[in-house]
């Protein structure tokens, strides 16, 4: 894929990244669950490759704080970047090995969910300690995976189907 897709491509991705989380309703408990976000950038660590995955990652959360105050950046903002640049780094490494396979798809994506969301616990681990609020690895666990359970599931079946149709029909890799 050219520069120029990717930089299209990104950019639609990151518009998403600012109009999906509409969608809950401004809800930070919905978000929390339903993790509309995430969405976005992992296509684009699919589709554009690891390095714009990583950096629509890193840039959603702090723009979208900047232009529209959520999430609050600190911590969740803060954790939020780092947590969805190693979803579209990891989705965009693992699926780059192999395009087209369904296998390294959903490795992708199952290993990207788990990497990031184990930096974003490290990262809300760290700013705890160093601003000093409340964050255990129970709630880490609680808020990782058992409130995201609705969003990992849409994950699963979502995105798939779109990197599919989009290697099908409007091409998007020069291979």
């Amino acid at each position: 894929m050219n520069r120029t897709k990717k930089v299209i491509v990104s950019g639609i991705c990151l518009a998403l990244c600012m109009i999906l989380p509409f969608l809950t309703g401004q809800i930070p408990q919905i978000g929390n669950m339903l993790s509309p976000m995430h969405i976005p950038v992992l296509l684009c660590g699919f589709i554009c490759g690891p390095l714009w995955g990583a950096i629509i990652g890193l840039v959603a959360p702090a723009l979208r704080f900047v232009l529209l105050g959520m999430p609050p950046i600190m911590p969740i903002g803060i954790s939020m970047m780092f947590e969805l640049a190693t979803y579209g780094m990891v989705a965009g490494v693992i699926y780059s090995q192999k395009r087209r396979s369904k296998v390294y798809l959903f490795l992708g994506l199952i290993v990207a969910m788990i990497a990031g969301r184990i930096i974003w616990g490290s990262t809300m681990l760290l700013l705890a300690r160093l601003v000093g609020f409340d964050f255990t690895w129970k709630l880490f666990f609680a808020e990782a995976f058992i409130t995201a359970l609705p969003g990992i599931i849409l994950q699963i079946l979502i995105i798939p189907p779109i990197i599919s149709v989009s290697e099908k029909r409007i091409g998007i890799y020069d291979k």
